[in-house]
């Protein structure tokens, strides 16, 4: 027998993170707070040139303003 998050087609991961939001939303107010604060996430990332790291940067800072400079690029 399959499991129910297999047989509809979900991954392992995504299901993970859906019964997390459910566990999240279903806490009182104070436990909710603190538990969706930990489920935030803050990627960084950094370009190493010549064995040397480059400045730490926000993923989702430089992932939304190289899309900004894309499109930007693609209106000349």
């Amino acid at each position: 027998m399959a499991f129910a998050w297999k047989a509809s087609g979900l991954t392992y991961n995504r299901y993970l993170a859906v019964a997390a939001r459910v566990v999240r939303r279903s806490l009182k107010e104070q436990p909710r707070l603190q538990a969706e604060k930990r489920g935030e996430m803050d990627l960084r990332f950094a370009k190493w040139e010549n064995g040397k790291q480059g400045e730490n940067k926000n993923l989702a800072t430089a992932n939304a303003n190289a899309m900004a400079a894309g499109a930007g690029q693609g209106q000349q």
